[in-house]
């Protein structure tokens, strides 16, 4: 084999840095790399991003062979309760990006640096950066910035070794300077700020991009200049993927539901429906059904043990009957 041969063999062998083996997991599905997200970008493939708080989440987004899981501050609000996502800290990011690492194997994980976390300078960034890799089992952090935050950004990824997604358009950490969670670029000098934002931060580093709540056209004119792929959140259909927030799209958020937001079940009045079910037949007695949820002892044990309650305490117990042949399943 030619030097020239080998060279291209073991450049396309390359990846970029991931924080876990490029390997199958137990679903089928391959691990998605940034240079899978490359070669979908390359083939006009969209991309599917979906977002995860917790382990259970997490498993969904495995089974359904999602590309991209991101670990969003948004659990700020959908997870934790709060009034906005400006309140998370990082050790909750890094507690839930733990538990959502937990639960995939196939998907690329990104997980926010959360506000504060990288605003103050760039070694604060990329201390944190860092953190999130390390303890949170991040593959890449996403940053909410424009072009002033570029020098963190590469600071980051060319300064240590970590993949960037940018953010830009609405970006929730700071939507009060942004006058609440408004659209962005409607007017000719704010499409063309968001133009040069998304220029700058792919020229800092960033491999992907996030674009939130922009007008169609606006997100397809950034699409169109960036060479990295832009993933959509209300910001229309010519992005290179979309990203939903799983909270909203399965009616498990109660607040509100964005306009971009299409529901794809509604397991939130699902769910509280199957509560108001428990409570009813805790109340009724009808549950739990003994030998159908219950575990019996041993026929010749159970007769002791009566025997001996009735001898110690002075009661007779009641007649739950254990059937003989009947094995329990329980681990002791």
């Amino acid at each position: 084999m030619s030097r020239s041969m080998l060279i291209s063999s073991a450049a396309k062998q390359m990846r970029m840095y991931s924080a876990r083996p490029a390997a199958r997991d137990a679903t089928g599905h391959p691990k998605v790399t940034i240079q899978t997200i490359k070669r979908l970008y390359a083939e006009q493939k969209p991309i599917a991003l979906m977002t995860a708080y917790d382990y259970p989440t997490a498993v969904a987004c495995e089974r359904a062979g999602i590309d991209m899981v991101l670990v969003g501050d948004s659990l700020a609000m959908v997870a934790l309760g709060h009034d906005d996502t400006s309140q998370v800290t990082m050790d909750e990011m890094i507690h839930h990006s733990k538990a959502v690492s937990r639960g995939l194997h196939s998907p690329f994980i990104v997980t926010d640096l959360p506000f504060g976390s990288y605003q103050s300078d760039e070694r604060t960034a990329v201390e944190n950066a860092v953190r999130m890799v390390k303890e949170g089992r991040a593959e890449a952090v996403k940053l909410e910035t424009g072009r002033r935050g570029a020098a963190k950004i590469d600071a980051i990824v060319n300064g240590a070794g970590i993949p960037v997604v940018g953010h830009i358009g609405l970006t929730p950490q700071t939507a009060v300077a942004l006058g609440g969670f408004r659209v962005q670029g409607k007017s000719l000098a704010s499409a063309q700020s968001l133009v040069d934002d998304a220029l700058a931060l792919q020229e800092a580093g960033c491999f992907a991009m996030v674009l939130e709540a922009m007008p169609s056209l606006v997100a397809e004119t950034i699409t169109r200049v960036l060479r990295v792929p832009t993933i959509g959140i209300g910001a229309g259909p010519a992005t290179s993927g979309q990203a939903l927030v799983l909270s909203d799209m399965v009616g498990m958020f109660d607040r509100f539901t964005p306009k971009f937001c299409q529901s794809f079940s509604d397991l939130g009045p699902r769910m509280a429906d199957a509560v108001g079910a428990f409570k009813k037949d805790v109340r009724r007695g009808t549950f739990p059904v003994e030998g159908v949820h219950t575990y019996a002892m041993p026929a010749a044990a159970e007769e002791r043990w009566r025997a001996y309650v009735q001898q110690q305490f002075g009661f007779e117990l009641g007649g739950h009957k254990s059937e003989k042949g009947v094995a329990s399943t329980a681990q002791v």
